[in-house]
């Protein structure tokens, strides 16, 4: 694969030119190389090449590699590869060049993507998602040394006239609030290891307001994997956990619950156990029939298909269709229960949640402070 096409970080390599696609356009093939194949050492005319020296750089390039992916996770990573590829597609079918970086071209593009034009049948993206577009057009230019100017006028105007025309409320997911997340732990075996796996991720997840990346991110213990974004510690009151997060390292305490059927704690630990996991990711895969635990760590995609499927099979929000209920659910929704049902000072909803701002978290609070002020009844009506 193309790696310019993927979203992948580097520079254009000298001497790659426009070639002609099929109806006339230019299709700009740039072979992308994140870091240089072969890096060449000036040497002693008088000694020989040192293979150790080679090989030391090799070792070096591939962990700068890793370093690179370290730096933007997964989700974001292929969220950017995806509308690299589609920006890139949208200019072959225009004739339009993708490099160097237009404004010009760029603000059309996003005019297009407003409209519903940027691929023939498909739908006017929302403002989010031409934002997350344009995000990922600033950042893979930006890999390539050719840097986008997001505040030249063609781009910033044309932006600034979409979010003014077609700017809307963000349409949230339902908050899991704990009379729907009890119904949705009976749904789960507790004879099995997956429904043990399952019943300990949804309790840490809505105890820890935890993101899905977060859930299956944990490790049993500090420094124990590369891709590990944190761990946990067991204590006798209850559990912290450390997360890694944009802005460095933060700790969550989760306590422990009314009674253990509850208990994000004894769930976890009952599930530790019963899968024999001493060491490395928290939550892995059970194969062999639902016998047998993998050594993989779980995709985070699980956690949103566990919610989902757990509240329809719950009867969560039975007033809804089927198709309408599925809609409402995901990994967010865990994070929103503990923001809308916690009666605590607003200020521990948000440190637990590792929200910068009260506005964020207030964001997340569905239900909880609505209608507690009438300014209606204050005012004398």
């Amino acid at each position: 694969m193309d790696p310019s096409r993927a979203g992948a970080p580097g520079t254009r390599r000298a001497g790659s030119r426009p070639r002609l696609c099929g109806d006339g356009a230019k299709e700009m093939k740039d072979d992308i190389e994140p870091w240089p194949a072969v890096v060449t050492v000036p040497a002693d005319p008088a000694e020989p090449p040192s293979p150790a020296l080679s090989a030391h750089l090799e070792r070096l390039t591939e962990r700068a590699r890793d370093y690179i992916d370290a730096a933007s996770s997964v989700n974001t990573r292929r969220a950017y590869a995806s509308d690299w590829r589609h920006f890139s597609g949208w200019c072959r079918r225009q004739g339009l060049e993708v490099l160097p970086p237009s404004p010009q071209i760029v603000g059309l593009y996003i005019t297009a993507c407003a409209s519903g034009a940027a691929l023939p049948g498909n739908k006017p993206n929302s403002v989010s998602t031409i934002e997350r577009r344009l995000s990922a057009l600033t950042w893979n230019y930006a890999q390539r040394g050719t840097p986008l100017d997001r505040k030249d006028r063609h781009i910033a105007t044309v932006l600034a006239g979409i979010r003014n025309t077609h700017g809307a409320p963000p349409r949230q997911k339902e908050a899991v609030l704990p009379e729907y997340l009890i119904a949705m732990l009976e749904t789960l075996d507790r004879g099995s290891l997956r429904g043990l796996r399952d019943r300990a991720m949804l309790l840490l997840g809505f105890a820890g307001g935890l993101r899905r990346s977060e859930i299956v991110g944990l490790d049993l213990g500090r420094d124990q994997t590369e891709d590990g974004r944190g761990w946990v510690e067991i204590l006798d009151r209850g559990m912290v956990v450390a997360l890694r997060g944009k802005n460095g390292w933060r700790e969550v305490e989760i306590g422990r619950g009314s009674s253990d059927t509850t208990c994000p704690i004894a769930a976890l630990q009952t599930w530790l156990k019963l899968a024999r996991i001493g060491h490395g990711p928290l939550f892995r895969r059970v194969t062999g029939q639902g016998k047998d635990v993998g050594p993989e760590r779980l995709n985070d995609r699980e956690i949103a298909r566990l919610v989902k499927r757990t509240a329809l099979a719950a009867g969560v929000r039975g007033d809804l269709n089927e198709g309408e209920r599925g809609g409402k659910f995901a990994g967010h929704s865990l994070r929103a229960g503990l923001a809308s049902s916690a009666e605590v000072d607003e200020r521990h909803v948000q440190k637990q949640l590792g929200h910068a701002s009260a506005e964020m978290t207030r964001r997340y609070q569905r239900r909880r402070d609505r209608f507690r002020v009438n300014l209606t009844k204050a005012a004398g009506l």
